[in-house]
């Protein structure tokens, strides 16, 4: 037991020389600059921006490495035999290894989180819960992303030292950024994405669309999502005004949003002025916490029909969070969907594979 915990205490102290190595000003900068982006990422694909960050940070020595000056690489990616863009030879397990280069650092980060989404050896990291750091920082160990042994241990104590995890949150919209709304960030990527309770009521598929009393930036008066025109609707408006302000038949307001009828708005909502789009403008959307299908239909402004069409989904089935939804082509197989008590999904509990 005594060697054990000797071994243990060495390690902690290797981890911790080697994180007291980087400079402490470089660091903050390094997030300054790139946490927007991990957010982004995080939007899109679900690899949580805490972990994308200590990567970012390990790998690059807070961006003064060599392969990242001349790389762009901030993941260490090496080539692989699926990589046909530019490459750069360094020494790292082995002398002269084929690295990927990439023009912009948001590319690095892009190819980051599509190598770690599309991949059969990571996949079972999208099961964990994304504030859980340390779960994803031993999964990546145990599916093989880095050779180092105190792996882990580095990108925890990174995000625990820098409060990493801090920009998870923001980009669950669980915590407010002091410097900006998580809506700003959410736009850059794709329209905004909503919570609301889970499951779709068949006889009221607009439940789904009731937000969260949250405080977001919108612009007043029209703007649009996938080049829809759309307005940010406070509850209690009334939906008669809102089809008459813009010109529209009353019963057309509700076809284009997929909604029966009714007199005021019940929850602040997006509301379309024009029929939704039959595909996203985003490839793919990743199912956030509490999200139902009309939720993820009108935050990208696709058709419901067409949503459920392309993912092969019917009606009363739920995917599970942090499934892959298609929005532009027909997906490979149906996603893992949430096991149902009446009308609510419980994806907590458990998820059942429909394919």
């Amino acid at each position: 037991m005594l060697k054990g915990k000797s071994i243990l205490f060495v390690l902690f102290l290797a981890v911790s020389k080697l994180l007291a190595a980087q400079n402490p000003d470089a660091v903050q900068e390094y997030i300054a600059t790139y946490k927007d982006l991990a957010m982004e990422e995080m939007v899109r694909t679900g690899v949580p921006a805490s972990i994308k960050l200590a990567q970012g940070i390990h790998e690059t020595e807070a961006g003064a490495s060599d392969l990242v000056k001349k790389s762009n690489n901030h993941f260490g990616i090496k080539c692989k035999n699926t990589w046909t863009g530019e490459s750069v030879r360094h020494d790292d397990d082995a002398r002269g290894e084929c690295f990927r280069k990439y023009d912009r650092p948001e590319d690095s980060y892009r190819d980051h989180s599509d190598f770690l989404k599309n991949s059969p050896r990571y996949s079972s990291l999208f099961n964990l819960d994304p504030t859980d750091y340390e779960d994803w920082a031993w999964g990546l160990k145990r599916a093989g992303y880095a050779t180092n042994p105190k792996y882990p241990q580095i990108l925890i104590k990174l995000i625990e030292q820098y409060n990493l995890n801090d920009y998870t949150l923001i980009a669950l919209g669980r915590k407010k950024d002091d410097s900006q709304d998580i809506a700003a960030v959410k736009s850059k990527t794709a329209p905004q994405v909503y919570s609301s309770p889970a499951g779709i009521d068949e006889n009221n598929r607009e439940a789904g669309n009731k937000l969260k009393a949250q405080a977001r930036d919108y612009p007043e008066g029209q703007f649009k999502i996938n080049d829809t025109k759309v307005v940010f609707a406070k509850k209690g408006t009334s939906f008669l005004n809102i089809a008459q302000e813009y010109g529209i038949p009353f019963a057309r307001l509700f076809e284009f949003n997929d909604m029966q009828e009714k007199d005021i708005v019940e929850g602040d909502q997006l509301v379309y002025l024009q029929r939704k789009r039959r595909t996203g403008n985003n490839e793919f959307h990743i199912v956030q916490p509490g999200e139902t299908l009309f939720d993820i239909a009108q935050s990208e402004a696709i058709r419901l029909e067409n949503l459920m069409g392309l993912n092969l989904l019917s009606d009363g089935q739920q995917p599970a969070t942090g499934e892959k939804l298609f929005l532009k082509s027909k997906a490979p197989s149906t996603p893992r969907l949430t096991l149902k008590t009446g009308n609510n999904a419980d994806d907590n509990r458990s998820a059942i594979n429909n394919q």
